[in-house]
């Protein structure tokens, strides 16, 4: 008999596609945040990643359908896959995890508070943190709620700036554009956020760590991903743990 480490406890499901490129991000993350010693010891994941999704900025705007039906169907296929946990590497679907945990009977991982709770790690005491995201996130108000919670001022950048630099951002990204631009806008805004007296940032949408260097260097700043991989592996990781597997010879 031989011990393989096994120190998972569960399985995480990665409820992806939006977007893609975003989802490739998380999972790489997750990886690099595992403790492990050996490709054994990580976590065991399924992935679904349905690119077709409805927009969600777009649903919570009232200008295009719910994602909600979509999300279930993703969701209850990590169930039926054995998935007994999800992360969804989107901040904006945050929107509706209630009704999609409801819907299917399945934890679903906080983005949005792990994301703050880092920023408070970050800087202590900051007080009023910055939130770089969606319209659509910006509408639900996720962070200003997540914030109320955990004692945190949380404030956006203003609406100019939302249009003029954040938004155009995130579209570059979506949309496979040169990223030299849009790393630049995300520091305009990151210079308004501090303006505003923020004292710690977080990317509040899953593309914009893609391009978050220029404006790291204007404002402490924490990616969402980051955070999300990092609640993934505080929830599933359990060193010491290990199954019995049979080495046949001969």
């Amino acid at each position: 008999m031989r011990h393989t480490p096994r120190p998972a406890s569960g399985m995480l499901g990665i409820l992806g596609g939006m977007g893609p490129l975003a989802t490739a991000d998380f999972y790489r993350r997750l990886v690099e945040r595992t403790p492990a010693g050996s490709d054994q010891a990580h976590l065991p994941v399924v992935l679904w990643a349905d690119p077709a999704v409805p927009d969600r900025t777009a649903a919570l705007l009232g200008e295009g359908p719910s994602p909600v039906p979509a999300l279930v169907e993703g969701a209850r296929r990590l169930r039926d896959a054995g998935a007994s946990c999800l992360a969804v590497p989107c901040n904006t679907a945050h929107a509706y995890v209630e009704q999609l945990s409801r819907a299917t009977g399945v934890e679903v991982l906080d983005m949005v508070g792990a994301a703050l709770e880092a920023a408070a790690r970050r800087v202590p005491g900051a007080g009023r943190v910055g939130v770089l995201a969606t319209r659509g996130t910006r509408l639900a108000g996720l962070y200003e709620r997540a914030g109320e919670r955990l004692g945190l001022d949380v404030v956006q950048v203003p609406e100019p700036v939302q249009r003029e630099y954040v938004d155009p951002a995130i579209r570059a990204v979506k949309g496979g554009a040169d990223l030299a631009g849009p790393e630049r806008w995300l520091a305009v805004a990151a210079a308004s956020l501090r303006e505003r007296g923020a004292r710690v940032a977080v990317a509040a949408c899953t593309e914009l760590p893609l391009i978050s260097g220029a404006a790291a260097r204007v404002l402490p700043l924490v990616d969402s991903t980051d955070a999300l991989a990092e609640a993934a592996v505080a929830r599933l990781w359990r060193p010491g743990e290990a199954i019995r597997t049979v080495v046949r010879t001969g």
